[in-house]
């Protein structure tokens, strides 16, 4: 399978870059290269890595993200993610970064939020 990335720009000095497929050895460095784009035409607040349609990460994956993180950093813009498959989600947490991608909880397709998670509640 491939992957396909779509950068969108959210209210708020957000940009969303959402993955879909498998980031593995093969397809790794576009996760870089679509951070490092969004860094080089400007300085949003925060970059949103959507990790809800991807199906499989490798540990070359992860790199990635990690370098991505990384090189967001220097520019002092945050990079989490969000909306984690339950694969991501399991990888992040099973190598010890979870934490460092803003711990998000996994994406569970049509479920209801719970009341602990709705705002105010």
């Amino acid at each position: 399978m491939s992957l396909s990335i779509v950068k969108s720009v959210l209210s708020g000095g957000v940009v969303e870059i959402a993955p879909r497929g498998e980031i593995d050895v093969d397809t790794a460095y576009e996760v870089r290269e679509a951070i490092a784009e969004v860094l080089a035409k400007g300085r949003p607040l925060r970059i949103e890595l959507n990790m809800r349609l991807v199906t499989f990460i490798d540990s070359v994956g992860i790199s990635a993200m990690v370098a991505g993180f990384q090189t967001a950093e220097v520019s002092d813009v945050k990079l989490v993610v969000t909306q984690p498959s339950r694969f991501v989600h399991r990888q992040l947490w099973v190598t010890g970064l979870l934490g460092l991608f803003g711990a998000p909880e996994p994406y569970f397709a049509g479920a209801a939020p719970t009341p602990e998670a709705l705002p105010g509640a």
